[in-house]
C-alpha cells in the first residue's frame, strides 16, 4: 500500500495532491481510506488503483452539475466516468492513467467543484483561480 501522505510512491496523487492544495484553503483529510480534498465540503476524492472502485484505474471523483456529469461521460467514456455512491449527485470521475496529461482540463473541473463547495464569502474573493494555479 502507498504512502498517501506523499512519498512519492504515487506520483499521480502527489500531483493530484499539489493541484487541489493550491486552491485557496483546500485541506486534504483522509475519509473511507482514501485522500479526500475539502473546503468546506468535498470537492475532489482520489481513488487509488488497489481500491477497486475505479475499475482497478486510479482517478479522481470531483463534484460536478449533473449536466457536466452527463456530457463528459457520454464524449469521452474512455477518460470520464460515473463514480460510485457520489455519482447519482452529479459527481464524474477522471480516469488519471499513468500517461494522463491534460492536466489543463482537469484543474478547470477541480476549480468547478472548489466552487461548488466553498463558503459563499469564500467564493466572493475568488472569481478566478488563483495565479499561477
Amino acid at each position: 500500500m502507498n504512502d498517501r501522505r506523499g512519498s512519492g510512491t504515487d506520483p499521480v496523487l502527489d500531483r493530484l495532491r499539489e493541484v487541489c492544495l493550491g486552491l485557496p484553503e483546500a485541506i486534504e483529510a483522509m475519509a473511507w481510506g482514501a485522500p479526500t480534498f475539502r473546503v468546506k465540503t468535498i470537492f475532489a476524492m482520489y481513488s487509488a488503483v488497489e481500491h477497486g472502485e475505479s475499475g482497478g484505474r486510479a482517478s479522481v471523483w470531483i463534484k460536478a452539475e449533473a449536466t457536466n456529469q452527463e456530457l463528459l461521460v457520454r464524449a469521452d467514456p474512455s477518460r470520464y466516468f460515473v463514480p460510485p455512491y457520489v455519482g447519482p449527485r452529479g459527481w464524474v470521475g477522471v480516469y488519471l492513467d499513468v500517461d494522463f496529461s491534460d492536466w489543463d482540463a482537469l484543474k478547470e473541473l477541480l476549480w468547478d467543484g472548489w466552487r461548488m463547495s466553498v463558503p459563499k464569502k469564500l467564493l466572493k474573493l475568488w472569481d478566478e483561480p488563483p495565479p499561477g494555479w
